[in-house]
């Protein structure tokens, strides 16, 4: 028997070094302890055999300070037709906003 006991849904997932936390249709990417994140929303999807693919993805990159309404929050919105190309352009987003921090 191992000697840890974790699941993995314990293990926090991450994509090229930020972490990613889903709640439904949200996605968030980065860490709120930093000047920005991404918020990707999947607004559109499809079914593909028995699961739902994503097919308009809302990304936004935002503040992540919490004393700026939500709207003043948005610095960068784009939208795309996929999961993957969201991520892609959420990752240069991001990486380009915290390197001018």
């Amino acid at each position: 028997m191992p000697a840890s006991s974790g699941t993995a849904a314990s293990i926090p997932l991450e994509y090229k070094g930020h972490p990613l936390r889903r709640k439904d249709n949200l996605i968030y990417y980065g860490s709120m302890s930093d000047k920005y994140i991404i918020m990707l929303q999947v607004t559109d999807t499809k079914k593909v055999k028995d699961l739902d693919v994503a097919t308009r993805v809302v990304v936004q990159l935002q503040y992540t300070d919490p004393d700026l309404k939500s709207r003043d929050r948005v610095v960068k919105k784009t939208e795309k037709d996929s999961l993957y190309a969201a991520i892609d352009v959420a990752a240069v987003w991001l990486d380009r906003a915290l390197a001018t921090m």
